[in-house]
C-alpha cells in the first residue's frame, strides 16, 4: 500500500514538473517578447511550482519510510514539513512579485505608449486552461492518497491558474491603452499567491499539533464501534491527525461479568473493524470498561 502511494505520487509529480517546465519557458518567452511584466511574474510563479513539486516529492518519499528505533511512530510528519516549506517558498515568491510591481507603479517605470503584444494574452489563456487541469489532476491524486503535501501542491497549481486570470485581465487592459494595469495585475497575482501560501501553512500546521478529526468522522467512528457485538456503549473517543494518518483512542463499555478473554475479544473486534473501515487509521487503542446495570 505504501509503495503504491509513493509510486502514484511520484508519477503525478513528474508529469506536473514536465508540464510546468514547458509552460514556464513559454510564459517567460511570451512575457519578454510581448513586453508584459504580468506575464513574466506569472512565469516566475510557474517556475516556483517546479520547486514546490520537487519539495513535495522529497517529502512524500521520506514520509513513506518504515518506523525505526529513533522514530517508532513513523515518518509521516515529514510530509507536513514539506507542506510548510512549500508555503514559505510560495509566500516569498508572491512577496517578491508584489514588491517589484509596486516599485514599478511608484517609480512609473512604464510609458503610456508601452504596448503589450498579443502573445502574452494567448499565453495567459493557455496557462489558465493547463493549470486548472493540473489542479484537478493533482487534487484527485491527493484525495486518493490522503496526502496533505500533494493537496498543497494542487492548490499551488490553482493559485497559478488564478494568477493567470489576473494576468489576463491586466494584459487585456494594457492592450486597450492602460499599461499601468499590467503592473496592477502583478499585484493581484501577489495577493492570490500569499493567500494560498497562508492557507497551506495553516493546514500543515494543524496536522503537526495533533488536531482532532472532524465531527463527521468521529460520529462515523462511534457508529462503527457500536455496531460491534458486545459493545454496550462508547465512553470516550479521542482522535488525532498525524500528517495523512489518524490515531484513535477509545474506551468502550462491555458486560462486567465477562471473562478477561471475552472482553479482550470484543476489544480486538473493535480494533480490527476500525482499521478495516478507516484506512487512514495508523493505530487504534481500545480500552474496555465494565458495565453494570444498577
Amino acid at each position: 500500500m505504501q509503495k503504491t502511494k509513493k509510486d502514484l505520487a511520484m508519477h503525478i509529480s513528474i508529469i506536473t514538473i514536465i508540464i510546468n517546465i514547458i509552460l514556464t519557458a513559454f510564459k517567460l518567452f511570451a512575457g519578454i517578447i510581448a513586453n508584459s511584466a504580468a506575464m513574466i511574474s506569472d512565469a516566475i510563479h510557474s517556475a516556483s511550482d517546479v520547486v514546490s513539486t520537487v519539495i513535495v516529492m522529497i517529502g512524500i518519499k521520506a514520509s513513506q519510510k518504515n518506523s525505526d528505533k529513533e522514530h517508532p511512530y513513523g515518518h509521516e510528519r515529514i510530509e507536513c514539513v514539506a507542506s510548510l516549506l512549500l508555503s514559505v517558498a510560495l509566500f516569498l515568491t508572491g512577496a517578491s512579485i508584489g514588491i517589484e510591481a509596486t516599485k514599478s507603479i511608484i517609480l512609473k517605470s512604464y510609458t503610456q505608449k508601452e504596448s503589450i503584444g498579443m502573445l502574452a494574452f494567448i499565453a495567459a489563456i493557455l496557462s489558465i486552461a493547463i493549470k486548472e487541469w493540473m489542479f484537478w489532476y493533482t487534487r484527485s491524486g491527493a484525495k486518493k492518497l490522503n496526502s496533505s503535501a500533494l493537496m498543497a501542491d494542487a492548490w499551488h497549481h490553482r493559485s497559478d491558474a488564478l494568477s493567470s486570470v489576473g494576468a489576463l485581465i491586466g494584459i487585456g487592459l494594457s492592450m486597450a491603452g492602460f499599461p499601468v494595469f499590467d503592473r496592477v495585475a502583478s499585484i493581484i497575482i501577489c495577493v492570490l499567491i500569499l493567500k494560498v501560501s497562508v492557507d497551506i501553512f495553516k493546514e500543515a500546521s494543524s496536522r503537526m499539533i495533533d488536531t482532532a478529526a472532524d465531527e463527521k468522522t468521529e460520529k462515523l467512528l462511534i457508529e462503527t464501534i457500536k455496531s460491534v457485538e458486545g459493545v454496550i456503549d462508547v465512553n470516550k473517543l479521542k482522535t488525532r491527525l498525524f500528517a495523512s494518518k489518524m490515531y484513535v483512542d477509545v474506551e468502550i463499555s462491555a458486560d462486567g461479568d465477562l471473562t478477561l478473554t471475552e472482553a479482550h475479544k470484543i476489544a480486538h473486534r473493535v480494533h480490527d473493524l476500525l482499521e478495516e473501515s478507516f484506512p487512514e487509521i495508523k493505530h487504534c487503542m481500545v480500552h474496555v470498561n465494565p458495565y453494570k446495570i444498577i
